[in-house]
């Protein structure tokens, strides 16, 4: 095996890792709130302290990735974001969980610059698109870290065990898994360094992430509500929405490297975008559990490769370090992705769960609108 199909192993490695990691962590929130004794307010400032934690590394993500490299960053930070995740349940104060949160999001967003970073390397290496492969990964890490999750009681495993179990292996994979990263070339000198809050092609690309973001995240955190709420389904049909999305995202990004080879950057977006936004209109027009599974599908197939060309686009910028372009729009993505659920949570308040769910509609169709003006002509 060349040393490059040995980082592209290792690479998909860590975005398996990333995508396990932080699907133990959605399937313990429900742990979490009940072992600290939290009401929803004091869960959402627990997560919110990942999220500042997240967008304060993603600050300096670039010049940290730039002076130490993909390797040292990733298998450093993934160490460090199993650890969090194995602490989740250490202590019964709830200013440690909120510590404990703080690194999840420092060493998670860390993590996920300098994999990003490895992965346009070793794309640009070889020639061919492999971006979305890579980011497929994540989401088959998270699927298994899921199914782990909900299969740790019947393997007799308390939720702590499940913790240790799932963390420790991760921990494993992912300090191996660095050793056999490339190293990637150093910035040249007198490069341009992008603000914390980027300007011109790096805004537009973040705005666009940021978009993206919000509607992935939309679906994972109200799709079951929906089908439960406005569909009136039963339970057991209600997860089918998670699954049903997660599963063609998966999918999509599976065989999105295929596709990419064939259509151009601002074709895809667009095409993306398009699917995106009819899936979720269907869903959301058609009073139908069996429809509304269809739609929810046809969104993750839509959003799958959104992320994977955003970020092979920030690259890409001239005179911007592929570290600093990918942190500058990770940084623009987070803080729509922090902004989302309150957003359509508040919508959903004063109407309803389905006129809230229409800001994908509005985002997915924005992004196929703009992409043509924020990505680059082949």
């Amino acid at each position: 095996m060349t040393s490059l199909s040995r980082a592209s192993a290792a690479v998909r490695a860590q975005f398996f890792v990333l995508g396990v990691m932080f699907a133990t962590w959605g399937v313990h929130v429900p742990t979490v709130k009940g072992h600290y004794g939290l009401g929803e307010q004091s869960l959402a400032l627990a997560m919110l302290a990942g999220g500042v934690g997240a967008l304060t590394a993603l600050a300096q993500a670039g010049r940290v990735v730039g002076r130490w490299g993909p390797a040292a960053v990733s298998g450093a930070m993934g160490v460090l974001c199993c650890a969090a995740i194995a602490a989740l349940l250490a202590w019964p104060v709830y200013g440690a969980l909120l510590a404990v949160m703080l690194v999840f999001g420092i060493s998670g967003s860390l993590m996920d610059v300098a994999i990003n970073t490895e992965a346009t390397e070793i794309e640009h290496q070889s020639g061919r698109p492999l971006m979305s492969g890579f980011h497929g990964m994540f989401s088959l890490g998270g699927m298994a870290g899921a199914s782990l999750g909900s299969a740790a009681p019947s393997l007799g495993l308390s939720a702590q065990g499940h913790l240790f179990v799932a963390t420790g292996l991760g921990a494993v994979v992912s300090l191996l898994a660095s050793r056999a990263m490339l190293p990637v070339p150093d910035q040249p000198a007198g490069e341009k360094q992008p603000l914390s809050l980027p300007r011109g092609p790096l805004l537009l690309l973040g705005v666009l992430a940021s978009m993206g973001l919000i509607a992935e995240g939309a679906m994972y955190d109200w799709s079951v509500l929906f089908m439960k709420q406005e569909r009136d389904s039963a339970a057991s049909t209600a997860a089918l929405a998670y699954a049903s999305f997660s599963g063609a995202m998966a999918a999509g990004r599976f065989g999105g490297d295929w596709v990419r080879a064939r259509l151009s950057g601002p074709v895809l977006m667009r095409a993306s975008g398009v699917l995106a936004a009819a899936g979720m209109a269907l869903a959301l027009a058609v009073p139908s559990a069996t429809v509304a599974l269809v739609g929810f599908a046809l969104v993750g197939l839509g959003l799958s490769n959104v992320v994977p060309v955003l970020f092979s686009a920030a690259s890409q910028v001239p005179g911007v370090s592929s570290a600093h372009g990918i942190a500058a729009v990770s940084g623009v993505g987070y803080l729509g992705m922090m902004s989302g659920p309150p957003l359509i949570g508040l919508v959903a308040e004063h109407s309803s769960l389905t006129h809230g769910l229409l800001v994908v509609v509005v985002f997915a169709v924005f992004m196929a609108l703009t992409a043509k003006r924020a990505l680059p002509r082949p």
